[in-house]
C-alpha cells in the first residue's frame, strides 16, 4: 500500500474545493486512485429506491454504451442481487473480492448511518488490513464531499432517480428530510416512503435538539399535486412552530389553522403523529391527529400505543388537541406508519408478525424490509403511499456513539442476516 494514501486523504477537501461541484467527486477519487496505484476508482451513488446503486460517468467521447443519459452524463443502474456490493452496505463493512490478477475493494460511503453510496477500487495487489482501514476512512470522507457538493448541482439527484418524477413527486420529495437515517448515541432512526403512482401526500420528518428528538409522520388527504400542496402547508407549519420552540400541541394547533386558512382544497386535512422524545429519560410525548396509532415493539412483542384521539389537522381548527405520554425502556422500538401500510392489498401484510421477525435488524434495514414486504403483497404499484418511521431508543444519553467510518457497526445488520 502506498504510504501517500494518508496524504491523499488530507488533500481530499482541497481537491474537492478546487474542482467544480459537478467534478468534485471525480477529483477526489482520481487523487485516491493515484495514491493507491489503482487501475480504477468509482463512486456508486445509492438509488432513491433503496434497492440499487447507480454508477455515474461523464463520457464526452467514445461509444454511448448502456444507461440513462443527459448530454454526456451517463447513469448505469446496478440492482441489488445479494452480492458483495449489497453485503458491504448491509453490514457497513469493507468487502474484498479477489480475482486472478486484481482485487476489488468495496467500501461503504456512509455518514451517521445514512448510506450515500459505495466506493469501488480495483488494485493489482491484495490490500493489507491497514490499507483497508485507510480506504474505509477515505470512503467516510467522501460522504462529506458528496453531501457538501450536491447542494450546488442536480447531477447526484438526477443520477439517483431510476424513474422520472412527476410534479407531485417532486414537491413531496422536497418535504422529506435530506437524510433518511440518523444514528445517535442514545437512538437510531430510519424512515422510508414507498410512493403510490399518483402520490398520496405522505411525509416523515425529524430534527435532533441537544437532548430531544422531534419527529412526525403525516398523511395529507387526496392524491397528486393538490395533496402535495396540502402536505407542504402542514409540514411547513410544523417545522416553523417547532423551530420557534412551541409545544407539541401548539405545533399541531398551528398546523391545523394553517391548513384550514390556506389550503387550495376545501375541507382539506392532514392526519399526523407528532412526537417529542426526551433522550435522557425515554419519555415520549405523542399527539395523534386522526392517524393510525404508533406501534411499540418491546421484548419481542408488538402492540399499538393507546393515545388520546384527536381530529385530523385542519378539520376543526381552534378546538385544541391533547397529547399522550409513552415511557420507553432501553431496547424499545417505535414504529409510525401511514394507512398505506394497511389499506387495500397492503393489508395482507401481517405487520406485527413482520416487526417481530425484523426486531434485530438495524432500522435502516428493517425499514427497507418492511417496504419490500408491502410491495410483495400489494404489487409493484401501490394505490396509496406507504410511509414508515422506525426509532430505536438505546438509553445512556450522553454516551459517545461507537462509530467506524460513518456507521455504528455494532448496530449494523450482520452478515448472517440478523
Amino acid at each position: 500500500m502506498n504510504p501517500s494514501v494518508e496524504a491523499a486523504l488530507s488533500g481530499m477537501l482541497a481537491a474537492a474545493e478546487d474542482a467544480t461541484p459537478v467534478n468534485a467527486v471525480e477529483a477526489v477519487t482520481r487523487e485516491l486512485g493515484e495514491a493507491l496505484g489503482a487501475s480504477s476508482v468509482s463512486f456508486l451513488i445509492a438509488d432513491v429506491s433503496g434497492r440499487a446503486l447507480v454508477r455515474l460517468a461523464y463520457v464526452p467521447f467514445g461509444p454511448r454504451g448502456e444507461g440513462r443519459r443527459d448530454g454526456d452524463e451517463v447513469a448505469t443502474v446496478l440492482p441489488f442481487d445479494g452480492g458483495p456490493q449489497e453485503e458491504a452496505l448491509r453490514t457497513q463493512a469493507v468487502q474484498v473480492v479477489g480475482g486472478d490478477a486484481e482485487w476489488t475493494v468495496l467500501a461503504p460511503v456512509t455518514e451517521r448511518g445514512e448510506v450515500i453510496g459505495l466506493l469501488e477500487i480495483v488494485v493489482g495487489t491484495e490490500p493489507s488490513p491497514q490499507a483497508l482501514s485507510e480506504i474505509a476512512r477515505t470512503a467516510h470522507a467522501l460522504a462529506f464531499v458528496v453531501i457538501a457538493n450536491r447542494r450546488h448541482t442536480d447531477l447526484f439527484e438526477w443520477g439517483q432517480r431510476t424513474t422520472p418524477f412527476n410534479l407531485s413527486a417532486e414537491i413531496q420529495r422536497r418535504l422529506l428530510p435530506s437524510a433518511f437515517t440518523c444514528e445517535g448515541g442514545s437512538f437510531t432512526l430510519s424512515g422510508w416512503l414507498e410512493p403510490a403512482a399518483s402520490i398520496g401526500g405522505d411525509t416523515f420528518d425529524y430534527s435532533l435538539a441537544r437532548d430531544t428528538l422531534h419527529f412526525s409522520v403525516t398523511d395529507a388527504m387526496g392524491h397528486g399535486v393538490a395533496s402535495a400542496l396540502i402536505a407542504t402547508l402542514g409540514v411547513g407549519s410544523l417545522r416553523n412552530s417547532r423551530r420557534a420552540g412551541h409545544s407539541l400541541t401548539e405545533q399541531a394547533d398551528r398546523a391545523g389553522a394553517a391548513i384550514a386558512e390556506h389550503s387550495p382544497a376545501r375541507g382539506a386535512f392532514i392526519t399526523a403523529i407528532l412526537g417529542r422524545l426526551d433522550l435522557g429519560t425515554g419519555t415520549c410525548e405523542l399527539v395523534n391527529a386522526g392517524h393510525v396509532p404508533p406501534i411499540l415493539v418491546r421484548d419481542g412483542r408488538a402492540r399499538e400505543v393507546s393515545l388520546p384521539r384527536n381530529t385530523a389537522l385542519g378539520m376543526f381548527p381552534g378546538i385544541g388537541l391533547k397529547a399522550g405520554t409513552l415511557t420507553l425502556e432501553p431496547g424499545d422500538r417505535i414504529l409510525v406508519v401511514t394507512d398505506g401500510m394497511y389499506e387495500r392489498r397492503a393489508a395482507a401484510l401481517d405487520l406485527p408478525a413482520r416487526l417481530r421477525a425484523l426486531q434485530e435488524l438495524h432500522p435502516r434495514e428493517a425499514a427497507r424490509a418492511l417496504a419490500d414486504g408491502v410491495l410483495e403483497v400489494a404489487g409493484p404499484k401501490l394505490q396509496d403511499d406507504a410511509t414508515l418511521l422506525i426509532i430505536d431508543w438505546h438509553g445512556h444519553h450522553g454516551r459517545p456513539r461507537r462509530s467506524n467510518a460513518g456507521a455504528d457497526v455494532a448496530a449494523a445488520t450482520s452478515a448472517d442476516g440478523r
